[in-house]
């Protein structure tokens, strides 16, 4: 029987994409939760629709400005994060990985941010902004919506559409998540028009595919010219470019998003929240696209 150490090794996805704080922290309890949900049998998408609950229970948390509601949404988040990672080492371990599932996943970290974007509107409505008499009122609304479904939203999905790149050239498509418009598309048209729910789902994933390879036009490029001639130099070319990006894409999700959410919660400067992810976080989501697409700018080079 394999030691706690040998799973939770085999419940990475790789050394190169897993972050220090994941691997050191929320991986092991995360492993140590899934060991104990799969010997009850459940599934890991019942997880994943649980962190959503825990999600929006942090939301509701950070909406009060008090000390003692901002720790307990701290810990129903850091709780809803280990349940999104138990859902992903549950399904790698037992091999019950679905798309569903996959979509269900990045789903419900968007339902908890939407949370805290509501509550931080919310707590901030009627209070004026630092330094003056004038009340955040709409203002706050129109800054987290910014922050949220422009700046976020961009910054998430562009760096999971980068991991998985990383992942498919260094494992294979058996170790990636990487799908396409095309692929996404053909099999929503395939499907019967009384299948409501899976051509919904189809449809959506099919747009959000499109999205990231609408912002990805050289390596759209690249990726056609290697799959009519893959060449195992220029995938270690690709891999070494990508490798150093891949802090980026970790930065860019969750742990360093949550860390700032927490500290200025607990500050009581919540509005500081959208503003770091319009700018600090956009400077790295620009500096990790441009570097990603000069790389395979590149390596269409060499084909």
């Amino acid at each position: 029987m394999a030691t706690f150490k040998e799973l939770l090794r085999l419940s990475f996805k790789s050394d190169d994409t897993e972050e220090w704080l994941d691997v050191h922290f929320t991986r092991p309890v995360g492993l140590a939760f899934a060991l104990l949900w799969n010997r009850f049998g459940i599934h890991p998408n019942v997880i994943t629709i649980l962190s959503m609950f825990l999600g929006v229970g942090a939301g509701f948390m950070f909406y009060f400005d008090d000390l003692c509601h901002n720790i307990c949404g701290v810990v129903l988040m850091m709780f809803a994060n280990f349940c999104d990672s138990t859902d992903g080492q549950m399904a790698r371990l037992t091999g019950k990985k679905t798309l569903i599932g996959r979509i269900l996943d990045g789903f419900s970290e968007g339902v908890w941010f939407v949370a805290v974007y509501l509550a931080i509107v919310f707590r901030l409505w009627n209070r004026s902004m630092p330094g003056t008499d004038i009340q955040w009122g709409i203002w706050i609304f129109v800054l987290c919506a910014v922050a949220g479904f422009i700046f976020h939203s961009n910054q998430c999905s562009l760096s999971d559409y980068y991991r998985q790149i990383h992942l498919f050239f260094l494992l294979g498509k058996d170790g990636s998540e990487l799908d396409s418009y095309r692929q996404q598309r053909a099999i929503y048209d395939s499907l019967p028009k009384e299948e409501h729910l899976q051509r919904a789902f189809h449809y959506n994933y099919a747009n959000y595919c499109k999205g990231q390879e609408r912002r990805t036009p050289h390596f759209q490029r690249f990726f056609s010219l290697w799959q009519k001639q893959p060449s195992e130099t220029v995938r270690q070319e690709l891999l070494s470019g990508s490798r150093p990006l891949m802090k980026y894409t970790n930065l860019l999700t969750f742990n360093a998003r949550a860390i700032t959410l927490y500290a200025v919660c607990l500050a009581d400067c919540p509005w500081v929240f959208p503003l770091v992810e319009i700018t600090l976080f956009q400077v790295m989501y620009v500096y990790m696209h441009r570097s990603h697409e000069k790389l395979c700018r590149r390596l269409v080079g060499l084909f």
